[in-house]
């Protein structure tokens, strides 16, 4: 892609831009229509794209609760930390969660947030009922827009001059790099969803097609990905199969 064309994938994805669906969100059925038993507490922990806190996930977390589900953020900050410590967090949450809500929980994560639940769900698919991944480049973690890739290399910078709590070179390109492509790629052992868009300026959708997962495509920006109906509309069934089958809902009716 020339220049001109990453700036405008870029001006699209603005956050600005993706705030622009959420009227379109609001009046959709899929948000409007609440079943407030249908998730029957199933636990979700959700975990933010990079440089993005548990506030961007706040419609998600808003659709989830009003259907019985019982979500909770990670916890991650703004998912800019160094990748294994970030997984080590969402693995105690996860811990946290499922014992709390009584069993296994749904990981939900968006871009970077994508990666990191799946490599925790790889390490404990016994306490995890389903995996949704967002935007998530799960075929090649280096593989986003050449700006954010610079963000991610300004912070690696920052890290070496001391500023904490940020990624570090080796997660770009060393050994931290190498166990997580390695373990974000494994096979997976938990039904999952790997939601991609081929609007998507900040991903490119091929590198979501994540071979362990069912891939289910949507018409949204990245920025976007969780203020779209569309994507709301393919994760309900989903969700709520994972719910039935987790509390055996059918059986008892």
């Amino acid at each position: 892609m020339s220049p001109a064309g990453h700036l405008r994938s870029l001006a699209r994805e603005h956050v600005a831009v993706a705030a622009l669906t959420i009227p379109r969100l609001l009046r959709d059925r899929v948000w409007r229509d609440a079943d407030p038993h249908e998730g029957a507490g199933l636990g979700v922990v959700l975990v933010p794209g990079f440089g993005a806190n548990d506030l961007s996930l706040t419609f998600t977390t808003t659709w989830l609760r009003d259907r019985g589900y019982v979500p909770v953020g990670a916890g991650t900050g703004f998912t800019v930390g160094c990748t294994s410590e970030l997984v080590d967090r969402v693995e105690r949450r996860l811990e946290e969660h499922a014992e709390a809500t009584g069993g296994p929980v749904v990981l939900l994560g968006q871009s970077r947030g994508g990666g990191i639940v799946r490599v925790a769900a790889t390490r404990r698919p016994d306490l995890v009922a389903g995996l949704v991944m967002l935007g998530s480049p799960i075929l090649d973690p280096m593989g986003a827009h050449p700006q954010v890739l610079l963000a991610a290399k300004a912070l690696a910078l920052l890290a070496q001059a001391g500023v904490p709590g940020l990624m570090s070179t080796d997660c770009l390109s060393g050994t931290c790099f190498d166990d997580n492509t390695r373990a974000v790629t494994a096979p997976l052992d938990v039904p999952a969803v790997s939601v991609y868009s081929q609007s998507d300026g900040i991903v490119p959708w091929r590198l979501c097609l994540d071979p362990s997962a069912e891939c289910v495509e949507v018409h949204s920006t990245h920025t976007g990905m969780a203020l779209d109906p569309d994507v709301y509309r393919a994760l309900r069934p989903r969700l709520a199969e994972w719910a039935a089958q987790r509390y055996d809902l059918r059986v008892a009716g």
